[in-house]
C-alpha cells in the first residue's frame, strides 16, 4: 500500500489543504472526493487510515486527527520501502467539509506539461525542484492503462520503442483501461532513484513523467538525482514536509474526527 499511502496524502493537501477532507465519504451537504475523476476508481488505502484511527482512539479519543494519522502514514509508508524518513510536525484538525470541484481542478493530470505541472505545484507553494522530488514518488506504484495509452502508441521521438512495444501488450489500443503497469518499470516496490533514469532512457510511463526529461528546465534537476540518490532522498523527505504543511486546520479551527469518513 505504500504508493497509494503517500498518493493519498498528496491528494488530500492539494485539495483545501492538508485537513483529511479526501477521507470524507458522500452526504446530503458533503460531495464526497473520492468520486472526483482523479480519485475514482484510483484512490485507496482508506480502510488503513480507518484502522490506524480505530486504534488511537481506543487509547487516547478525541485527541489525533485522522490528517495527522495520514501524514504520518505517508512518512512510514516510506520507510517501509527503503525511502527516507522525516520528522512530522504534528496539530493539523480535519475538516468538516469536501471539496469535489477543487479535487477535479487542483490535482495534477497525468496528461500534465512541465509548465502545467510547475504552476499546479506552484499553486501549492511548491517549487519546480520540489515537483521534481515528489514525482519521484513514482518509483513506486502502478498507472492505468487508459493513462498511458496515447503515450504508448504516439510513436512520439520522447518515448523508447521497445518500451513502448512492451506496455502495448498490457495495454490495447482499445479495451483494457484498467490494466496497471509499474511506473518504474525496474523495481517498482521500493523507493530509489530508478524512476530519474528511466527518465534519462524515455522510458517515463505517463506524459506528466516524461515531461520532466525532455529538454526543458528541469531536465538538470533529473541529471542530479540520478547521480545522486542521496539528494534526491534528501530533497524528497524536504519536499514532503513541506506538503504536509500545506493550508492545516490550526487551534480551534476544523474538528478532531471520531472516524475518518464522517464529520463528528
Amino acid at each position: 500500500m505504500a504508493a497509494s499511502l503517500i498518493r493519498l496524502h498528496f491528494h488530500d493537501c492539494f485539495v483545501q489543504g492538508c485537513d483529511a477532507s479526501i477521507l470524507l465519504d458522500d452526504t446530503s451537504t458533503i460531495q464526497s472526493e473520492k468520486s472526483a475523476v482523479p480519485n475514482g476508481n484510483s484512490a485507496r488505502g482508506f480502510e488503513v487510515i480507518e484502522a490506524a484511527k480505530r486504534e488511537v482512539e481506543r487509547i487516547c479519543p478525541g485527541v489525533v486527527s485522522c490528517a495527522d494519522i495520514l501524514t504520518l502514514a505517508a512518512r512510514d509508508a516510506s520507510v517501509a520501502v527503503g525511502g527516507p524518513s522525516w520528522t512530522v510536525r504534528l496539530g493539523r484538525r480535519d475538516s468538516t467539509t469536501a471539496n469535489r470541484a477543487q479535487a477535479n481542478s487542483d490535482l495534477p493530470s497525468p496528461f500534465s506539461t512541465l509548465d502545467g505541472l510547475i504552476s499546479s505545484f506552484a499553486n501549492k507553494g511548491l517549487t519546480a525542484r520540489e515537483m521534481v522530488a515528489l514525482s519521484g514518488s513514482h518509483t513506486l506504484g502502478q498507472a492505468q492503462c487508459f493513462l498511458f495509452r496515447g503515450r504508448i502508441y504516439s510513436n512520439g521521438t520522447d518515448i523508447d520503442p521497445g518500451f513502448a512495444s512492451t506496455r502495448r501488450r498490457q495495454c490495447p489500443q482499445s479495451g483494457g483501461d484498467s490494466n496497471l503497469a509499474p511506473l518504474d518499470l525496474v523495481t517498482p516496490n521500493s523507493f530509489d532513484n530508478n524512476y530519474f533514469k528511466n527518465l534519462q532512457q524515455r522510458k517515463g510511463l505517463l506524459q506528466s513523467d516524461q515531461v520532466l526529461f525532455s529538454g526543458g528546465s528541469t531536465d538538470s534537476i533529473v541529471s542530479e538525482y540520478i547521480r545522486s540518490p542521496q539528494t534526491f532522498a534528501r530533497d524528497f523527505a524536504n519536499a514532503m514536509i513541506k506538503m504536509g504543511e500545506i493550508q492545516p486546520l490550526l487551534g480551534q479551527s476544523g474538528i478532531i474526527r471520531r472516524v475518518c469518513n464522517a464529520i463528528n
